[in-house]
């Protein structure tokens, strides 16, 4: 099993490496973006107020002047408008050269291009970061000066921090959730590998026990067989072991190729429309021989009507006829057992019934496990092995039907397989 917890650990690790890696390309993208827009909601807003106070110094300008003077920026005599965040207003003319201002005090010439920019301003207690606009004031088509104007990014800064703070605590909780999700979607997903190889492993345990007692069987015969012989009859006797022991192995090998080379789905394209009615007859004529060698009332009820199904009918044919064999096998001499066919709705169904011993109920979820018997000693007398009612099962289920089991203890077994009817 630790083989499983490994994998399923690399699953973990694998599924949280490449949605941690989505997870914080996201989250990069979105914090990229998300500055981008704040700080250009900020940058409109500065730049509305620097359009405010360019127009209020136009107005102020005759057309006959080209040049800005400070009687014409009547925001330098009175300070910085009230309640804004402005630090500093700045004036220059067309040529650069400052002309007035208001907040700290600035370069006498215009040295950085127009446009956004940010700048730190060092104080006597800290450092603080401005947003800066430098805008060309143009009136009559003609470049008449600079307005420069400057707003603290605190208030960005403080939202961007939030976000950094957000994301730095909501990354490593939801990467911790896809871990612990990775881990739990990793079980499920090894849910079916691992019942494939714990059926694996009790396949191949038991297939492997089930073979070595007859060969040992066999060994063991031959080597009494090989002894010069007291009596001839007992080394027929021995000789007859070995032949019985050989097709006993023989049909269990033919059965475990079956089971190995239907591992998979079934090809259905193979199937053919075929008379249930008149296959059942042909396996009728066969079991009633072997119910008078065994002393046992075999009954078949077949109606008239024919029932066609999509079937494989060899596949068909042993599916019921190791159902027939079961209950042969396990009904005392003088028993009965009933074939039934008959429609039901869009299926037909098919039941096998005995009064034999029947079977425990805590043994009857079990009954088509791949080498599943209810009573190992008697199952040896008869020559079972525990594999007819799985391939029945699998060669039902492949056909779309089902199969179940109804038993009482020493009062008998019914069996039902239920198949979907095809039209002609």
């Amino acid at each position: 099993m630790f083989a499983f917890a490994r994998s399923r650990r690399n699953l973990a690790y694998l599924f949280a490496f490449s949605m941690g890696s989505i997870l914080v390309v996201f989250a990069a993208i979105a914090y990229y973006f998300g500055v981008e827009e704040q700080l250009q909601v900020f940058d409109e807003e500065l730049y509305s107020t620097s359009k405010a106070i360019a127009a209020n110094a136009r107005h102020r300008i005759s057309i006959e002047r080209s040049q800005l003077n400070q009687d014409d920026i009547p925001i330098l005599g009175n300070g910085l408008p009230p309640g804004s965040q402005v630090v500093y207003i700045r004036w220059y003319n067309a040529k650069k050269k400052l002309v007035g201002f208001s907040g700290a005090n600035p370069p006498r010439r215009l040295t950085i291009a127009p446009g956004f920019h940010t700048v730190q301003v060092n104080t006597t207690t800290n450092k603080t970061w401005l947003r800066e606009l430098t805008l060309p004031v143009i009136q009559n088509n003609a470049l008449i000066g600079y307005l420069q104007i400057a707003t603290p990014l605190a208030p960005l800064r403080e939202s961007i921090t939030r976000i950094r703070l957000f994301l730095t605590l909501g990354v490593p909780v939801t990467l911790g959730t896809i871990g612990i999700t990775g881990w739990f979607l990793g079980g499920l997903a090894m849910q079916p590998t691992r019942r494939a190889y714990e059926q694996l492993q009790r396949f191949t345990a038991d297939a492997s026990h089930e073979l070595r007692a007859p060969v040992a069987a066999v060994l063991s015969n031959a080597q009494v067989a090989l002894m010069p012989p007291q009596d001839e009859s007992e080394q027929r006797f021995r000789l007859e072991k070995i032949e019985e022991i050989a097709k006993s192995m023989s049909t269990l090998i033919s059965n475990l190729l079956f089971l190995a080379r239907h591992e998979g789905p079934f090809d259905i394209t193979a199937f053919k429309n075929i008379n249930l009615v008149e296959l059942m007859r042909s396996l009728v004529d066969e079991y009633q021989k072997q119910a008078v060698a065994k002393n046992l009332n075999f009954i078949p009820y077949l109606p008239e009507q024919p029932l066609y199904l999509k079937a494989d009918a060899d596949l068909l044919r042993q599916a019921i006829g190791n159902l027939l064999t079961n209950a042969f096998k396990y009904t005392p001499s003088g028993g009965t057992v009933k074939l039934r066919i008959f429609p039901r709705g869009y299926r037909a169904i098919i039941q096998v019934e005995d009064n034999g011993i029947g079977i425990p109920a805590e043994d009857l979820p079990h009954i088509f496990e791949r080498f599943y018997r209810v009573d190992t000693v008697r199952s040896r007398q008869t020559g079972g092995f525990g594999l007819g009612l799985a391939i029945a099962q699998q060669i039902i289920q492949a056909h779309g039907g089902q199969i179940t089991a109804n038993s009482v203890l020493e009062q008998g077994s019914i069996f039902e397989i239920q198949l979907p009817r095809v039209d002609k």
